[in-house]
């Protein structure tokens, strides 16, 4: 497998510290051959490390194994092992696997005595006339504080994409000699695959595409959907982000088309072929509005059209735990959909999570999280297109909306009567399958304009429980399903958009100069002309103020 940049960068950064005889370096990885076999590498290249030095494994179980798989004495205990160290007398590099359960951690007393000893040979080590260096590779990073000045941690990313996409191609080609599994891949799939694998190990992302190939005997694009599976697991472990499985498709959410063809224009964009318009990755997305109106639905069919995974960030799980943790708990959110990137993160109601930032009732935790997430949403380079929903505008910092934090901020405002037919549509058609149910009733553009009309101020999520509410009145009846319950459904409902009036008033006034409106031009001229000559019958004839909030739509008009 060839070497990629980054791991070339790595391997020389290993060489400097070996040639500087840093006597104590940590690693932090699950993928223990792989940094064995870097290490390894670096160790015999003369021309990186000017003295080539033995590779000697220490494990638990077995002790010291030098470079030949030769035991070297009694060390499995670790103070016989750091005495054998100190006085070895041949350049070599001692990589000493999971050292860190003597190190302490919050359910484990230290081993003092390991502590002081690895103290005590320092100057030994620093001195030695042949160059040695030790190494501590553990899945966790546990370092005490004894140690903290003498140890330097050197980070070992998880497999790039070259290396991924490296492993693929060797897959496939030792398939092509036995011909036993169909490959269906051109080059954009290949690259769509391996960047699915993207967060797993080399083992885990080899068991993956494995997993693929069996399932049914074909390996082809459709497969990114095993892959996504694999990192469900990494998610769930993580017990703060949620990996969402949907099946919602961008057909199912009614209206907002603006949005929609903004979101469309930037499919892929996280793929090479978006470099040679030197384009980065878009950063994300903040969607605001009335409550109700498709902002989290939308949020869970960008998944579908994207064919990325989506994490949910539970901000309350963010802030539970130990004074301290809360940092640490958003920091490791971070790294994981960093690891599994491209990916996409969802944090519904943002304002929730964030609305004590000003850190005057918790000792600043808040304030502190909430600049940790400010300053990685500026500077992120990984391909993590965050989705943030929002309905209380006015408890949204200032510093959220900044321009380089989102690529864009929408407005979802009151569906149109052409956005209510359509949602009215898709909850009709899913629900009203049955020939002996739907009876007479005819889902026709002709019914779908009375009744769109007749429920105008509704969001969509009041259309949908109207059409819930009517097949309930045909259900209780033992009856084919009329239009009469659709519009008696409606009589019945009192919309948002009545009893939260001055609410929308002032989101809007806040949405015009502030967001774009997700819904697109046309729509927005028909809605007006609607607002002119509103049907008889109406729910409207009862809303008084609320005339003034449908005429005056809020958000910039903006087409993509």
């Amino acid at each position: 497998m060839t070497t990629t940049n980054a791991t070339e960068k790595t391997k020389k950064h290993l060489a400097n510290l070996f040639r500087a005889r840093f006597p104590y370096l940590y690693i932090q990885t699950w993928e223990e051959d792989r940094v064995l076999s870097l290490i390894r590498d670096v160790a015999q290249d003369a021309e990186l490390i000017k003295t080539t030095r033995e590779v000697i494994l220490w494990r638990v179980t077995t002790g010291l194994i030098d470079g030949k798989g030769q035991s070297m004495g009694d060390t499995k205990l670790p103070l016989k092992a750091l005495e054998y160290i100190e006085k070895y007398d041949k350049p070599s590099i001692f990589v000493l696997q999971d050292f860190h359960v003597f190190f302490g951690s919050e359910w484990r007393v230290p081993d003092y005595q390991v502590i002081r000893k690895l103290r005590d040979m320092l100057t030994s080590i620093k001195q030695s006339e042949h160059p040695i260096n030790v190494i501590f590779t553990s899945p966790f990073l546990i370092l005490p504080d004894d140690l903290q000045k003498d140890v330097t941690i050197v980070d070992f990313e998880l497999p790039s994409f070259e290396e991924i996409k490296n492993l693929l191609e060797e897959m496939i080609q030792v398939n092509e000699q036995s011909s036993r599994i169909q490959i269906n891949l051109d080059n954009e799939g290949k690259e769509r695959l391996a960047k699915a694998a993207l967060g797993l190990t080399l083992s885990e992302a080899e068991n993956a595409f494995a997993r693929a190939m069996v399932e049914d005997g074909r390996l082809d694009i459709h497969d990114v959907e095993v892959v996504l599976q694999e990192k469900e697991q990494i998610i769930k472990k993580t017990e703060i982000l949620e990996f969402v499985r949907s099946d919602l498709k961008m057909a199912d959410v009614g209206g907002l088309e603006n949005l929609k063809r903004w979101l469309s224009k930037r499919n892929k964009s996280w793929l090479d072929s978006a470099r040679k318009y030197g384009l980065p990755a878009p950063k994300g997305v903040l969607i605001t509005g009335v409550p109700g109106c498709g902002k989290s639905l939308i949020s869970k069919s960008i998944s579908s059209m994207w064919q990325l995974p989506l994490l949910r960030l539970d901000m309350g799980k963010i802030f539970r735990g130990i004074v301290g943790s809360s940092e640490e708990n958003m920091r490791k959110a971070i790294r994981t959909a960093e690891a599994i990137s491209p990916s996409i993160l969802w944090i519904d109601e943002i304002e929730k999570g964030f609305s004590g930032y000003s850190g005057g009732s918790d000792s600043g935790t808040s304030a502190r999280v909430f600049g940790q997430f400010l300053t990685w949403m500026q500077e992120k380079t990984s391909p993590v297109f965050v989705i943030a929903t929002a309905n209380n505008i006015s408890a949204l910092p200032g510093e959220l909306m900044r321009k380089g934090r989102f690529d864009e901020i929408f407005f979802v405002d009151l569906p149109t009567l052409r956005e209510r037919k359509e949602i009215m549509r898709v909850h009709i058609s899913k629900r009203l399958t049955d020939p002996e149910v739907s009876g007479e009733f005819e889902l026709t553009d002709e019914s779908l304009d009375l009744l769109s009309s007749k429920c105008e101020g509704f969001v969509g999520a009041e259309i949908e429980q109207m059409v819930i509410d009517a097949l309930f009145e045909a259900y209780a009846e033992n009856s084919a399903v009329r239009l009469d319950h659709f519009e008696r459904a409606i009589v019945n409902t009192v919309p948002l958009s009545v009893t939260l009036a001055e609410q929308i008033r002032g989101i809007r006034d806040w949405a015009n100069i502030r967001a774009v409106t997700a819904t697109p031009r046309e729509d927005r001229k028909e809605y007006t002309d609607e607002g002119l000559a509103v049907p008889p019958g109406a729910i409207l004839s009862n809303m008084g103020e609320y005339d003034d909030v449908r005429l005056k739509r809020g958000g910039r008009t903006v087409d993509f």
